[in-house]
């Protein structure tokens, strides 16, 4: 499926990758794909959002660190560790990897032949809660259904 990529995509999964480092993330999950696609301002996919990348990330740090106080965990002061680069891949999240299929999907719809960071974006516009690209993009007050309708309008 992968070659089915346009650069666009293929950036989309490498920035994924930055992302679950940064953060400290042993695996790329579909919030990391969504912060992947926040990576090229320009495109049209991050102007439909509305949304930046830092903005983003603030919200899914304000998520994280809600959950760990639900359990009675207090990470104020403490900083992520950076994971060292690996030979080995990087596995992907349940979640993360049937966003690809979806995606395929909305290549098909649209009748192009690549996947582009636009399909990308659709398939996880998708996601349900408690999916936690679902729950980024309600952290950042998206309107999924309006965002689907620009995309697929353009």
């Amino acid at each position: 499926m992968f070659e089915q990529f346009a650069t666009g995509a293929r950036a989309v999964v490498s920035s994924a990758l930055e992302e679950a480092q940064l953060r400290g993330d042993r695996r790329i999950g579909t919030e990391h794909l969504f912060l992947g696609v926040l990576y090229e301002p320009e495109s049209f996919a991050v102007r439909s959002l509305g949304v930046g990348l830092e903005d983003a990330r603030t919200a899914l740090d304000a998520l994280d660190r809600s959950s760990l106080a639900a359990i009675g965990i207090e990470v104020d002061g403490i900083e992520r560790p950076r994971i060292p680069a690996s030979r080995k891949r990087t596995p992907l999240t349940s979640g993360a990897r049937s966003v690809f299929p979806r995606a395929l999907s909305e290549v098909r719809k649209s009748g192009n032949r690549r996947i582009e960071s636009e399909h990308l974006l659709l398939a996880l516009l998708d996601c349900e809660r408690p999916d936690p690209a679902a729950e980024l993009m309600g952290e950042l007050g998206i309107d999924r259904a309006a965002v689907r309708e620009r995309i697929r309008q353009r």
